[in-house]
């Protein structure tokens, strides 16, 4: 059975952290996420706000990275809660358990030149062991540095093969 779900959305207010009895951090947030189609009656589309929890490193990132109206990607399974109201009513209800939440937009308006953002929780930067990014390879890549492929003679007068 496969259970994953990614969806994409902004927060409908800032996330809080909480901390359970055992003291595990867990957060609940709400994702707006717009539909890919127009209503046919109004013209304008429809929007979805989608339950989403955060338990561990993923709640605290969360909180500590996203605000409302922060565009994020939560990527988990679907979760089914049956539960019953004051009532004594039986009732259902559908949540995002998130294990990865990845940033949806770029860094806002900060002042500063600096474009870097943290990487989400559950996928880590990459690690080059120096100070500097791997070079592209190929001819006129920064540093000198060619790819081993080798130009090509004009033999054929410069048509194709085929």
């Amino acid at each position: 059975m496969l259970n994953r779900i990614i969806i994409m959305g902004r927060l409908v207010r800032d996330p809080e952290l909480r901390t359970t009895q055992s003291g595990v951090s867990v957060t609940s947030f709400t994702l707006a996420v717009d539909r890919d189609f127009k209503s046919r009656d109004s013209g304008e589309k429809s929007t979805d706000f989608i339950d989403v929890v955060a338990w561990r490193q993923t709640a605290e990132f969360v909180c500590k990275y996203f605000s409302k109206g922060r565009m994020a990607i939560a990527e988990g399974r679907l979760q089914i809660r049956e539960w019953k109201d004051r009532d004594g009513n039986n009732r259902r209800s559908a949540e995002v358990v998130a294990d990865n939440v990845y940033f949806g937009d770029g860094k806002r308006d900060s002042g500063g030149g600096d474009s870097y953002s943290p990487p989400p929780y559950g996928n880590p930067a990459p690690s080059y062991g120096g100070s500097q990014a791997p070079a592209y390879g190929g001819y006129g890549a920064p540093g000198g540095e060619s790819s081993g492929f080798a130009e090509m003679d004009d033999q054929d007068g410069g048509d194709l093969p085929f």
